[in-house]
């Protein structure tokens, strides 16, 4: 971008077609908030399949993406803007597909030595008849965020028959692993030009069950203690094996990368990367932001500044 920051036109889009509609919302409206005094003009997109033609009418300067979940983080408005040309925030077309696809992720995620959850893919109506794995096991969608569709199975109980009923929506095969138990971990990155920055970990703890869609966006839904207490060669890992996964995926802008660790087997298994963290109230990468010093204006014009096309 050539033009100064304070004459930009940014357009953000929100909202979208996916399951995490709500989230992108939220997330999409405090990012648009944030820019406004900051630059020239900030439109709020609500995106929808007219994508293309809103903003060929728009003409902005920049898209700041805070779509979450599928069609708005997976590639396809990815795609869109690079068709139209404008520069926009986070990912490309190919990490932000790549990273959307647990099974294909994790396997480059393991080609680059990353340790990942064992498990794979199974029949969705097979998961709910029988334990395709011992138990325990979480199973999710394979391509969904925001733990939307994800169950736990405990030991001694039956399968889970929600994959199995007419009104799962998530693909034909669902990802099964096996539960790790310990803390819950996530690591913000940061795509610099010097290379991948790791800001801290947040270790986090649902208020009840497990960190589902609800503690992550309902209001005292979790806990987050930053930086997390974790032993020093624990935290100096994942920090590594987080930046280690931006790089690998190909991933642009910021990144968010989730852990397990086992702190009775010393075991430090990364779930996934999220290539579009969430930008809301209770969002995890904004919080690490503000506790490196960098707070939720100054993030999200970094993100701005970071744009370009091709990602």
């Amino acid at each position: 971008m050539t033009r100064p920051f304070a004459d930009l036109h940014v357009a953000v889009l929100m909202g979208g077609l996916s399951s995490e509609r709500e989230v992108s919302l939220s997330s999409g409206a405090m990012c648009a908030d944030a820019l406004e005094g900051q630059v020239a003009r900030v439109n709020r997109v609500d995106a929808g399949r007219d994508l293309a033609q809103v903003l060929a009418a728009l003409k902005p300067d920049v898209v700041f993406n805070a779509l979450h979940g599928e069609w708005g983080e997976d590639g396809c408005v990815q795609g869109v803007l690079e068709t139209l040309g404008i520069p926009y925030t986070h990912s490309g077309v190919l990490a932000s597909a790549l990273a959307m696809d647990k099974d294909k992720s994790k396997a480059v995620l393991k080609a680059a030595g990353v340790v990942v959850p064992g498990g794979g893919l199974f029949d969705r109506h097979a998961v709910s008849r029988t334990h395709v794995i011992p138990p325990p096991y979480v199973i999710k969608p394979n391509a969904e965020g925001s733990s939307v569709g994800v169950y736990l199975v405990r030991e001694g109980e039956p399968p889970c028959a929600a994959p199995g009923e007419a009104s799962w929506t998530y693909g034909e095969q669902v990802m099964v692993e096996p539960f790790i138990a310990g803390k819950e971990l996530a690591v913000t990155v940061l795509g610099e030009k010097s290379g991948p920055r790791a800001l801290t970990i947040t270790d986090i703890t649902p208020a009840k069950g497990f960190y589902d869609y609800e503690a992550k966006y309902a209001p005292g839904g979790s806990s987050h203690v930053l930086p997390a207490i974790l032993p020093a060669h624990v935290f100096e890992r994942a920090l590594r094996e987080s930046e280690l996964a931006h790089t690998a995926m190909g991933c642009r802008g910021v990144s968010r990368s989730d852990f397990r660790y086992d702190d009775i087997k010393d075991e430090l298994v990364l779930l996934e990367v999220n290539t579009q963290p969430g930008m809301t109230p209770t969002s995890l990468s904004p919080e690490q932001a503000a506790h490196v010093g960098m707070d939720y204006k100054t993030l999200v014009r970094w993100m701005v500044e970071d744009a370009s096309c091709p990602r």
